[in-house]
């Protein structure tokens, strides 16, 4: 086949949809890259919360995909919301890079070596709510936690510039591109649960397109994709926003999954409601069911959306 692959301008997404148009070439297929900017390339200013959530990354993409000048769009699944527009399919989830999250300072190796007054830079509801919580454990109320937007690279130049003694980042795009050296640290899924599908790369089609659908197949990670269902109905269930304060991790070990979710309030007190379960799954219904108990369960513990 000859397929075209819409993807986001930055260097991360680029890197992202060469990797799938390789292996799409190692298939036997002919692939090329469709490079867009999104609403949410462009909005850099404004927290993403507050002007549409990181669907604004996905939108000009899904357009190419519905006027067909693109037959599929690779996305970082944790951008993708939990719900797509009618007339799209989210066709294949590849193998999970690493899904935690990177501590990144040049003076700092943790946040208890934070000098007073410290900024702490994060673009994630989620990474607010965790961070608030594990400084506030550490009777660190000085420490101010400051928006930061751009792509990869643009947040990496902003804490060179010194406006923030560190930043959180996903590991697995600074891993991606070669840059795992800027990690200081790395946080324990325990320290810091990740955001559902962090790590996983989502690829993205119209509905009805068959032939595409045989032809990602083969790119397809059946552990991983159980396990962002998993976590991706913790955060549907709770209305779907990828801007929500939520965390939601799966791992999946002989087909027994643990799911462990946790919720925060920005604007509240740094504490954290918390779930988990466990259940033998084997199908993406059953991952789902899990998701959907866990996040009953942090509900009854005061999670709202």
């Amino acid at each position: 086949m000859l397929l075209t692959i819409a993807t986001r301008e930055s260097r991360l997404a680029l890197w992202q949809a060469e990797h799938v148009k390789t292996l799409l070439q190692q298939q036997g297929h002919a692939a090329s890259l469709l490079g867009m900017t999104t609403r949410g390339d462009q909005i850099l200013d404004v927290a993403l919360s507050k002007v549409g959530g990181k669907g604004l990354f996905v939108k000009e993409l899904e357009t190419a995909l519905h006027e067909g000048r693109a037959d599929l769009a690779v996305h970082s699944l944790k951008d993708v919301p939990m719900e797509l527009p009618p007339g799209f399919a989210l066709a294949c989830v590849m193998r999970r890079e690493d899904p935690r999250d990177a501590w990144v300072s040049p003076g700092c190796a943790s946040l208890e070596e934070l000098p007073p007054g410290a900024a702490v830079g994060t673009s994630s509801l989620r990474r607010t709510v965790l961070l608030r919580a594990r400084l506030a454990a550490l009777g660190r109320a000085d420490v101010r936690i400051e928006p930061l937007r751009g792509n990869l690279d643009t947040r990496l130049r902003k804490l060179d510039e010194g406006r923030y003694a560190a930043i959180v980042l996903a590991a697995a795009g600074l891993k991606r591109l070669g840059l795992g050296g800027r990690i200081r640290r790395l946080f324990s899924t325990d320290e810091m649960l990740p955001a559902a599908g962090q790590g996983a790369l989502g690829i993205e089609i119209c509905e009805g397109r068959a032939d595409v659908q045989a032809a990602l197949a083969p790119l397809a990670d059946q552990a991983t994709w159980l396990a962002v269902e998993a976590e991706r109905a913790v955060s549907r269930a709770l209305g779907g926003s990828c801007s929500m304060p939520l965390a939601a991790h799966a791992t999946l070990e002989g087909g027994a999954m643990r799911l462990r979710a946790a919720w925060g309030d920005p604007q509240g007190q740094p504490r954290l409601v918390t779930a988990q379960g466990s259940a033998a799954v084997a199908t993406q219904a059953e991952a789902r069911a899990l998701g959907q108990r866990v996040a009953a369960d942090l509900q009854a513990g005061g999670a709202r959306p």
